[in-house]
């Protein structure tokens, strides 16, 4: 596990090979996504970490709803009543953590990108055969800013999942830019800005099409689901992913 603080108020979790972000505000924490269901004593000592407890926690909002990004939330909303956000589009997932639209067969796609298998091992061993579905979720709207700690914009960017959004923390200059713009591809092992494979995005084709929305940001620091931080900006980022284009 490894808790780096990558800008004021905002902090890193990192484990298997999964991002999720604590982000503070005056009123409490905000957590962005929420890794496996192995990683709540990683999330309690983090929040320990940066002087706060779990009940300090005032919601979780979810860039999309992938089980690698559920992992923690229906314990979340069930032992400290976090409300768990998410697009309209994404809620469907957020219930049915294995049921979600991807171009290719996962099975045959890790079969024959080997280098990816580590990755997807780590997050095994990390819970994500085991996630729960989450009912009783809080409607994110596709703009606007959320009123929640630390008051991220919500950027609408669809394609890995259809409901997908950025969150943009503007006055700190930051980018959460979720799995619609990775420097880790857990289904190839590939590094450096990239979207997601097919095996697990539901349109190559829109994804990098509103890359557009995030790039709009021009924001600084990007953080992604996977992967490390990446410091030269969105519209590089961008531009890199692209350049990259569909696995």
């Amino acid at each position: 596990m490894a808790l780096t603080t990558v800008a004021a108020g905002v902090h890193r979790i990192s484990e298997a090979f999964v991002n999720f972000y604590l982000v503070e505000g005056e009123d409490g924490l905000t957590v962005v996504d929420s890794g496996l269901p192995a990683m709540w004593d990683t999330l309690r000592s983090s929040v320990q970490s940066v002087g706060h407890n779990l009940g300090d926690i005032k919601a979780l909002v979810l860039t999309h709803a992938h089980f690698d990004h559920l992992g923690l939330a229906s314990r979340l909303h069930a032992e400290y009543q976090v409300p768990v956000w998410v697009h309209a589009g994404d809620s469907y997932i957020a219930r049915h953590p294995y049921q979600y639209k991807h171009e290719k067969s996962r099975f045959i796609f890790s079969l024959t990108h080997p280098a990816g298998m580590p990755v997807l091992f780590s997050m095994v061993r990390a819970g994500a055969l085991r996630v729960h579905g989450v009912e009783n979720l809080t409607t994110m709207p596709g703009n606007g800013t959320l009123t929640v700690p630390g008051a991220p914009e919500v950027i609408f960017s669809p394609g890995h999942t259809n409901g997908h959004c950025g969150l943009f923390l503007r006055e700190r200059d930051v980018l959460f830019s979720g799995d619609a713009l990775v420097t880790l591809d857990p289904y190839t092992g590939r590094r450096g800005p990239r979207i997601v494979a097919g095996a697990a995005t539901a349109n190559s084709a829109q994804n990098l099409e509103t890359l557009s929305q995030l790039a709009q940001t021009g924001a600084s620091l990007v953080l992604p689901g996977h992967g490390e931080p990446w410091t030269a900006g969105i519209e590089e980022a961008v531009a890199i992913a692209r350049s990259n284009g569909p696995a």
